[in-house]
C-alpha cells in the first residue's frame, strides 16, 4: 500500500481496484491463447472457488461491517442489513429475470430473461456479466466506506476485498472464454469476449462509492445490498452450473478452497 494511493480519492480508488479485478478476468480468460482446452472438471472445481470467495466475502466484508455500523442507532441492529441483503437479492433477481442470458454448459433453449435472437457468445457473456454488478459494487462501496470513519472500514479491508474479488475473477474469465473456444471461436474473440463480462465492474464500482460517500447513512444498506446480490448469484447461477456435470465433489471443495481464502486475506489484512 503506497502513500500515493492512500491520498487518491475513494472514488478514484474504487476505480483503480475494479479495473484491476477487471484486468484479472482478462488474464483468466487469455488462458485460451496458451492452452486449447480445459476439463470440465477443472472449470467446475473454479466455478465452486469462486462461489466460496462470494460466499466469504457477503459475510466477512461486508454483512458483518454492516452489522458493527448499525451499533447504537434507534432501530434495530439487524434491520439495515437484512433489509438490504433481501432488496439486493430481489435486485437481481430482477435483472435475471429481465436480461437475455445463458448460462455455461446449458443449451440455447435453457436461456434465461426476455427471449432474443442474440447470439449465444453474447448470452454467455451477460451469463458472466450478472456475477460482475455486485462484485464491482462491493468493491467501490469498501473504498467509499473508508470516510465514514467506522472501525470496520479500513482501506487495508477494502484492498483485501479487491484481492479476492480480483483472484476469483481469474476463474471466471477462464470459465467464459474456453467454452466460447471449444465451440469454434476463434483465441481473439473468445478472449475479448471473457474480458468484456468484467467491463461492469468499474462502472458498479465508482457508482457504489459515489453513492455511499454522498450518502453515508445508507452505507450499512449498501454493503449489505452487495452482499444479497453476491448470495443471489452464487444460489442462482455458481452452485447449479457447478453441480451440473457430475463433480459434485470437485465443486464442493473448490468452493471450501475458496472461503477460506477470502477469509484469511478479510481477517488478516482486513
Amino acid at each position: 500500500m503506497t502513500d500515493s494511493f492512500q491520498n487518491l480519492n475513494p472514488v478514484l480508488q474504487a476505480l483503480i481496484a475494479t479495473c484491476f479485478t477487471w484486468a484479472m478476468t482478462a488474464l483468466g480468460a487469455a488462458v485460451v491463447f496458451i492452452v486449447n482446452n480445459v476439463s470440465r472438471k477443472i472449470l467446475d472445481c473454479m466455478l465452486g472457488f469462486s462461489g466460496g470467495v462470494m460466499i466469504a466475502v457477503s459475510f466477512w466484508s461486508l454483512l458483518a461491517p454492516a452489522i458493527s455500523m448499525s451499533e447504537g442507532k434507534d432501530i434495530p441492529l439487524w434491520f439495515p442489513a437484512t433489509v438490504g441483503f433481501l432488496v439486493g437479492g430481489i435486485f437481481l433477481w430482477g435483472i435475471d429475470k429481465i436480461l437475455p442470458h445463458l448460462h455455461v454448459g446449458f443449451s440455447a433453449e435453457e436461456a434465461e430473461g426476455i427471449k432474443t435472437s442474440w447470439q449465444r457468445s453474447i448470452l454467455l457473456v451477460l451469463a458472466i456479466t450478472l456475477h460482475n454488478i455486485p462484485e464491482g459494487l462491493a468493491v467501490g462501496v469498501a473504498f467509499g466506506a473508508v470516510l465514514s470513519d467506522f472501525p470496520s472500514a479500513t482501506l487495508s479491508a477494502a484492498i483485501a476485498l479487491t484481492i479476492g474479488i480480483g483472484i476469483q475473477n481469474f476463474p471466471e474469465g477462464l470459465v467464459i472464454s474456453m467454452p466460447l473456444r471449444g465451440e469454434g471461436m476463434s483465441r481473439l474473440k473468445s478472449f475479448w469476449y471473457g474480458q468484456l463480462s468484467a467491463i461492469v465492474e468499474p462502472i458498479a464500482g465508482v457508482l457504489g462509492a459515489v453513492a455511499v460517500i454522498f450518502v453515508q447513512p445508507i452505507l450499512p444498506y449498501a454493503l449489505s445490498f452487495a452482499a444479497g446480490a453476491m448470495i443471489f448469484v452464487v444460489i442462482e447461477e455458481l452452485v447449479p452450473e457447478s453441480q451440473r456435470n457430475g463433480n459434485t465433489d470437485l465443486a464442493t471443495i473448490g468452493a471450501m478452497i475458496g472461503f477460506a481464502v477470502m477469509m484469511v486475506l478479510d481477517v488478516a489484512f482486513g
